[in-house]
């Protein structure tokens, strides 16, 4: 991994993803479901594509490690508010993902605060969540976008989603507190 600033092409697209946002965020909220989804979907290719090229042909770098994951939250994130906002989603999912980040973020912070810095892994379930979450999002706009039913679908992957969100927020705050008791029997 190329240890520069370097804004290579994938790190340009990954740029590109997070400009993507508050338009993804307009089309929600404005009602314009085709062009939310269209976008997201552009998004998520994009994230694939950037992605590829980074491995494929070695243009790694340590902007694109942190540019790339702060995207993807960027655009999880903003879509589930907008989509709260929008009444689509029911508040208390909405809630629960944007705070599961906050905590992930906040554990991060104030380890780094009080001298015994973390670095928090993607535990498989969060991966999982992840691509509930993409999946559950996709799916709503698809439904609002192209006017079909997915009522099932769509009320079984939000249960998903919770379910995942929480197991996920449960195995970093227990890998948290493990990582200070650890921190603090160390000194």
């Amino acid at each position: 991994m190329s240890r520069g600033a370097g804004l290579s092409i994938p790190n340009l697209i990954t740029l590109a993803r997070i400009l993507l946002v508050p338009v993804v965020i307009w089309a929600i909220t404005s009602g314009q479901m085709r062009i939310a989804f269209l976008l997201f979907l552009a998004a998520g290719v994009s994230d694939a594509v950037d992605g590829f090229l980074a491995k494929r042909f070695g243009m790694q770098t340590e902007l694109g490690a942190y540019l790339d994951p702060l995207a993807d939250k960027a655009m999880i994130v903003s879509i589930y508010v907008a989509l709260g906002i929008a009444d689509v989603i029911p508040p208390w999912l909405v809630i629960l993902v944007v705070s599961r980040d906050i905590m992930i973020v906040s554990a991060i912070m104030l380890s780094w605060l009080v001298g015994k810095p973390v670095t928090l892994k993607p535990h498989p379930v969060s991966k999982l969540n992840t691509v509930a979450q993409i999946f559950f999002a996709l799916l709503v706009l698809a439904a609002l976008a192209f006017g079909f039913d997915a009522d099932l679908a769509i009320k079984g992957l939000m249960v998903l989603v919770a379910v995942l969100t929480l197991a996920s927020i449960a195995f970093y705050v227990a890998e948290w507190v493990r990582h200070m008791n650890a921190a603090e029997s160390g000194r």
